[in-house]
């Protein structure tokens, strides 16, 4: 149940899958997908082309509808695609780390229903942190992780599958390559309660899991959504006055991790190496083209949050002005504290 509410369905197929969340992943690919089947991806980013990736070792004849990074996927052009030949599958990433890009899904979904084919939606990094409407967008296949915005330690993915999911991986008629991300026989697991003697459930992580649900849903998801979205705000407020550029348009950035562009001359992995040895906070480097470009900060669960959003503004500060990068010191606090005071009164104002 507290997994349904998160996701935001009554799916009764939701349930967990040990292992990192690329398990979750692979369990919807590998349980849906047969050789040969037509699958459309959504590609955007460093976990778009992972998609692909997987997809193809499934056996399965992958078709891009790709974007540059720093924007989504055309919704008009993918729904295009969708509806003049409809694919087994389409997947996407809802919001990908690499690119810090959040991607409209409701179109998607519906021409998705509309043509027969199925929605799966890699939900990692935004399940708790924003908006995921499973029902809602008609996504039928999602999965998240502990390790983001949910606040846990990884080693558990989180899945739903909708009925029309369902009944495609009970009835397909060859055998899932590799029994352990078998969702037909998970679901039997999970939700049938089919086999429990002999299963080997990670009790620890499944305790984790439940805490971390939990406390998503005593915050309530509107607030812990906007409690996310107002740590980012705060962050990138900081971020400008110290003179640094955000990377991609305001108006697709996901609300859970801000990317930099590395201004000239300054060595991305030595600031990132000083600042982990010297003020104990790790920001992290980039994928793929964008390596050694920009550099990415997540303010995810409990670092959603302004104590962790001024540690580091003052910290990546220090380290700047170390190498001779010219900011007032104290602006970036200065001007996070005047944003986080602008977001209060803007609740107030509610």
């Amino acid at each position: 149940g507290r997994a349904q509410a998160v996701f935001q369905t009554t799916n009764a197929t939701t349930l967990a899958v040990g292992g990192a969340s690329r398990s979750g992943i692979e369990a919807a690919l590998a349980s849906v997908l047969e050789r040969g089947d037509r699958v459309i991806v959504g590609n955007y980013g460093h976990f778009g082309e992972l998609l692909c990736t997987l997809a193809e070792r499934h056996g399965a004849v992958v078709e891009r509808v790709a974007a540059e990074w720093g924007t989504p996927v055309d919704v008009d052009a993918l729904v295009s695609r969708i509806r003049a030949a409809p694919p087994k599958l389409v997947a996407i990433v809802h919001a990908d780390t690499s690119t810090g890009i959040l991607q409209p899904l409701k179109e998607i979904g519906q021409a998705c229903r509309d043509t027969g084919a199925l929605l799966m939606v890699d939900a990692v990094l935004s399940l708790g942190g924003c908006a995921v409407e499973v029902d809602g967008w008609n996504v039928d296949l999602a999965v998240g992780g502990l390790q983001k915005c949910l606040g846990g330690p990884p080693g558990l993915a989180l899945l739903t599958a909708s009925e029309r999911a369902r009944q495609v991986f009970t009835s397909r008629p060859s055998e899932v390559d590799g029994a352990y991300l078998d969702l037909n026989a998970l679901e039997a697991l999970w939700v049938r309660r089919h086999g429990l003697e002999l299963a080997a459930v990670p009790m620890a992580m499944l305790y984790a899991a439940r805490e971390a649900l939990e406390l998503v849903l005593e915050e309530g998801l509107a607030g812990r959504w906007e409690r996310h979205a107002r740590a980012s705000r705060t962050l990138r407020a900081g971020l400008q006055a110290m003179g640094l550029e955000l990377f991609a348009d305001d108006r697709a950035r996901v609300p859970m991790i801000t990317l930099i562009r590395v201004p000239s001359g300054v060595d991305e992995s030595g600031v990132r190496a000083q600042l982990l040895a010297e003020r104990g906070i790790e920001i992290m480097a980039a994928f793929g083209p964008l390596r050694g470009q920009v550099w990415r900060i997540g303010t995810m669960g409990t670092n959603a949050a302004l104590p962790s959003v001024l540690a580091v503004l003052a910290a990546l500060e220090a380290v700047l002005a170390s190498r001779g990068w010219d900011a007032r010191p104290g602006a970036a606090v200065d001007a996070a504290l005047a944003a986080e005071s602008a977001n209060a009164a803007d609740d107030g104002g509610r």
